[in-house]
């Protein structure tokens, strides 16, 4: 198993950027793809961004050409760069991991974009 622990969100304004960090406890280099989530106010759980084991990255329609996922395997850490943040964006973001099946999720981090 691997623990998943999301970092870096907080208060910013609308065309904004921040960038979110997941933390895994063990190797990353042959994890099945990994990715972030986020559940908006009122709404269900839904993918933002995606990346394979082997590099190959699929957004949602609502964050292309403005997030960018990557991984960093020597650090065992995921990135989720985000810019020109809109107020839709504000939710609590998860990162999971194909490897198990998405069984399990933590805390998340708390982006609010908000003028």
């Amino acid at each position: 198993q691997v623990q998943l622990v999301e970092s870096g969100g907080g208060l910013v304004q609308p065309g904004g950027s921040l960038r979110l960090t997941c933390a895994a406890s063990r190797s990353i280099f042959n994890m099945n793809a990994m990715g972030w989530y986020r559940r908006r106010p009122g709404k269900q759980r839904e993918l933002v961004a995606r990346i394979t084991r082997g590099g190959i990255t699929t957004y949602a329609d609502s964050v292309k050409g403005r997030f960018t996922i990557s991984r960093d395997n020597a650090k065992n850490t995921m990135y989720l760069q985000m810019n020109s943040l809109k107020p839709e964006d504000t939710a609590v973001y998860y990162c999971n991991t194909e490897e198990y099946n998405l069984g399990s999720w933590g805390q998340g981090t708390q982006v609010t974009v908000s003028s």
